[in-house]
């Protein structure tokens, strides 16, 4: 096993937890990558998993190797993309991710659109409501929506979203609109735990006027319940692209646009900046013109 080949299997059972999903990612048989790992040990003369029955962790030094190593293999993909010609047109494997319904309404669109025009190129796309780590998990671009912490990734802004009350015209014409955050007290609510966790809603652009609102439901999926608030049994928060197909086509309306938080910025978040892969570039671009034609993010 040559040094390239002993980094790639390295890589890959660190990022599947096991022997056994690194033999499956890279094609190799158990022992072989056994193997492979024990020989990579010994050159470096350090331990780089500690081992049990049920799982395999990476040592602290094999944390820092891990990084070092995904840095050289990128190195190597991105000269072997430029020789053959990827560096302008877009090949290979685009890792993706985002949160679940945002990926649902908005992005997978746009990377069916993607493959259709680049038939060179396979999209990985893992939907997850968390932060996710780009160099460490392995992902070339990220949607990100919120406010991003200073660090090395390129972003570009692309949108932006807000925090929005909302209820179905047949509620509103049963019960009447709140005109300030104080009224919401009067009104059924249903309350989505990913987006208000808290009872405490906070309006106002610095946030700073805070009203408990005591839910008599609360659901911990975002399509749940909206789907109770377009049947009109409450009012409902959730973040204005996540009812915008209903904005459209009018199944539901928003109130206390007066009182709103600042927006939230929506950022494609990729690694390598001017240096970014030809299908990188291409998708940034492809989803940076469809995301701000939408109206509701915007």
């Amino acid at each position: 096993m040559d040094r390239i080949q002993a980094l790639e299997v390295f890589v890959a059972v660190a990022e599947a937890r096991s022997f056994a999903g690194g033999a499956r990612k890279t094609g190799l048989s158990a022992p072989s990558v056994t193997r492979g790992i024990n020989s990579l040990e010994e050159r470096l003369g350090a331990r780089l998993f500690t081992r049990t029955t049920r799982r395999v962790r990476l040592t602290d030094v094999g944390q820092a190797y891990l990084e070092d190593a995904r840095q050289i293999l990128e190195h190597m993909q991105a000269a072997n993309d430029a020789a053959a010609g990827a560096a302008t047109n877009p090949v290979g494997q685009l890792r993706l991710t985002c949160s679940h319904e945002f990926g649902r309404i908005y992005v997978m669109p746009i990377l069916t659109e993607f493959l259709s025009i680049y038939p060179n190129v396979s999209v990985d796309v893992v939907m997850v409501d968390r932060i996710v780590n780009l160099v460490e998990e392995g992902f070339d671009i990220a949607v990100r929506i919120g406010h991003l912490p200073s660090s090395d990734l390129s972003a570009i802004k692309v949108g932006r979203v807000r925090r929005v009350v909302c209820g179905s015209p047949d509620y509103f014409a049963r019960n009447g609109m709140p005109l300030s955050p104080e009224e919401l007290k009067a009104h059924t609510t249903i309350a989505i735990s990913p987006v208000s966790p808290s009872p405490e809603w906070r309006f106002g652009y610095g946030m700073d006027q805070v009203v408990r609102v005591d839910s008599r439901l609360t659901v911990s999926s975002v399509a749940s319940g909206l789907e109770v608030s377009r049947k009109g049994w409450g009012l409902t928060r959730v973040l204005s692209y996540q009812i915008g197909p209903d904005l459209e086509n009018g199944a539901m309306q928003t109130v206390l646009e007066d009182f709103e938080p600042e927006p939230l910025p929506i950022h494609l978040v990729h690694v390598e900046g001017r240096r970014a892969a030809a299908k990188v570039r291409a998708f940034v671009d492809l989803a940076s013109q469809r995301l701000r034609a939408v109206a509701v993010l915007n």
